[in-house]
């Protein structure tokens, strides 16, 4: 049996178990308590976790023997990179695994705000015919400006194409010439607001972008503007997002992440002009496959002190 000892907290797809059990000693405890995890993480030399489980320097502290915490996903919000830092603890996550599937949800938000899916299937399930009532727009020759131009706004950007869309983007962090090489048009961030049809976020939560849609950014925005975000709750100031659907500056809205998870049943959540789903961009079983591969394997590398690919911190 290997020295090492990996802990699963979140789950982990079978086949990434395997790679695991290949070369470590490999124990899920998937829905462990956050006390219970600091009674036992000091036994493991490597953590992988999804986005439930909060790695804090608390856990950290714990972890005398961790050398490694994995991400099976692309946001490591829930990880304290500056005491992994501290703790000399290499995180590693699996940035590609996730991406068309947050693209492609992306892509069902667009049109189910377009066309008032959801409702319309609602009330046919509820043995109505209210075909006046949903007279929606369409996708077609509208202007989509994609806030975050990395791999999952590129990736809406070339659906988006399909749709012959013209896509503007802005990403604080990537030159004006890249974002053209990606597809995009390149725009300041006002500029996007302004003409903009469709607004799509694909940004991670920092504390520059916290609040980035605040209630200055919507009164910039066209009147009737439908926004969607399947990136990370807290990017969109809710409190501004919910008056400017009141005030009709916002038509609808297609939200996949909240600023508190799960949210429960707020006035953002029953607004009639909001589509919610419960962060399940990366939730297919094609991604959650890939995911598991890339974590099981960065871990391992990272345990062997081999070269990683996505290390973090």
């Amino acid at each position: 049996m290997s020295a090492w000892k990996v802990l699963l907290t979140d789950g982990l797809e079978e086949n990434g178990q395997a790679i695991l059990r290949a070369s470590a000693e490999v124990a899920d405890k998937t829905g462990i308590s956050a006390d219970d995890l600091l009674q036992i993480v000091g036994e493991y030399d490597a953590l992988i976790v999804r986005g439930r489980t909060k790695v804090t320097p608390a856990v950290f502290a714990a972890a005398k023997n961790l050398k490694v915490v994995g991400r099976a996903g692309v946001g490591v919000d829930n990880i304290d990179l500056k005491a992994a830092k501290e703790a000399g603890v290499t995180v590693v996550n699996s940035p590609l695994a996730t991406s068309v599937s947050v693209a492609e949800l992306t892509l069902g938000l667009m049109l189910s705000v377009m066309r008032d899916i959801p409702r319309a299937d609602a009330t046919m399930k509820a043995g109505k015919w209210l075909k006046k009532e949903f007279e929606g727009g369409e996708l077609f020759k509208k202007t989509l400006g994609v806030i975050g131009f990395g791999r999952i706004g590129v990736a809406v950007a070339d659906r988006a194409k399909a749709f012959d869309m013209e896509v503007l983007g802005y990403d604080p962090l990537i030159p004006a010439d890249e974002i053209q090489k990606r597809g995009g048009i390149p725009v300041t961030f006002d500029e996007l607001l302004a003409k903009s049809d469709v607004i799509t976020m694909h940004i991670p939560l920092t504390a520059e972008s916290r609040g980035m849609l605040n209630a200055d950014a919507f009164a910039k925005m066209k009147d009737g503007v439908r926004i969607v975000c399947a990136a990370r709750g807290g990017v969109i100031d809710e409190e501004a997002l919910l008056q400017a659907l009141e005030s009709g500056k916002v038509a609808a809205a297609g939200l996949d992440v909240f600023v508190a998870e799960p949210p429960g049943l707020t006035p953002l959540v029953s607004h009639p002009r909001v589509i919610c789903t419960p962060h399940i961009g990366a939730q297919t079983g094609e991604a959650q496959g890939r995911a598991a591969y890339d974590i099981a394997t960065e871990v391992i590398a990272g345990l062997k002190g081999e070269p990683l690919r996505w290390k973090v911190a």
